[in-house]
């Protein structure tokens, strides 16, 4: 079985509390986009995960989507192992939920290989062991989301007429450490009905908490949204905690010429 995780954009992120458990109240529209790993099964006699693409460092032990497996492994008998196979194209700390893609991804494929029968409702609360935004990619549409990005509200917003750049530095961002920066705040317009008015209305009041001091910090990601909107982007934004940074363009963008703008960063256009 073979799939194909795909990333996500934040459209907008407010920071709207701490909570007493530690973690931070939330409030984004994620939005899919095509930018994607490989993620294939097979059967076989011994569990094996296998990479390539992209190196991923640390302990592959520790990787998501072994977790995924061995989260429903002990929960239902029916798994078996298997080899896993990812090609790794989506870039790493980068704010597009590439990990967590992936994790969600195995779920749902472990749910189909092994005829498991689990709800959508069964696969959300399974992934939101593993990520907060991994119920996201459960259901892999446009969504308001709150809480810590578990609490997910479908919502139609079309951006098809529209292409987008995402460029990614070599840039490792801590999450930890973003969080420490922003001051929360509740009282702001809502993002739902920012996202309701004419897209070149956004530049303005569709905000990414984290940008101003990422962006303060790591100026080199203040050039790269000012390049973007340079070329013509009518939006462009961090994404998640960064590094990633995405235009919205009207006109299609040549991918050979954003690579020969950015030449040292992960580029890609759709």
């Amino acid at each position: 079985m073979l799939q194909f995780p795909n990333c996500k954009i934040n459209l907008g992120l407010y920071i709207t509390s701490k909570r007493d458990d530690g973690y931070h109240d939330l409030e984004t529209i994620f939005y899919p986009l095509n930018c994607a790993d490989a993620l294939e099964i097979i059967r076989s006699e011994k569990l094996h995960f296998q990479t390539a693409g992209i190196e991923i460092p640390g302990d592959l032990e520790q990787n998501l989507i072994l977790k995924a497996y061995s989260l429903l492994k002990k929960m239902y008998h029916q798994i078996q192992a298997i080899d896993i196979f990812l090609l790794k194209k989506i870039p790493l700390g980068a704010g597009l939920g590439g990990g967590s893609s992936n994790a969600a991804f195995m779920l749902k494929m472990l749910n189909d290989f092994f005829e498991l029968k689990l709800s959508k409702n069964e696969l959300e609360n399974y992934a939101l062991q593993l990520g907060s935004d991994c119920p996201f990619f459960i259901e892999n549409k446009t969504a308001l989301a709150k809480g810590r990005g578990e609490q997910l509200w479908p919502i139609e917003l079309n951006l098809s007429a529209y292409h987008f750049v995402i460029i990614k530095p070599p840039i490792h961002i801590s999450t930890s450490w973003a969080f420490s920066q922003i001051k929360p705040c509740s009282q702001r317009k809502p993002l739902i009905e920012i996202i309701a008015q004419p897209i070149n209305t956004w530049e303005n009041e569709l905000v990414n908490d984290f940008e101003a001091p990422i962006m303060k910090s790591y100026p080199e990601i203040a050039i790269i949204k000012n390049r973007l909107k340079e070329c013509g982007a009518i939006y462009n934004s961090m994404s998640g905690s960064g590094s990633a940074v995405f235009g919205i363009f009207e006109e299609n963008q040549d991918l050979k010429k954003m690579q020969a703008l950015f030449p040292e960063y992960f580029v890609y256009v759709q």
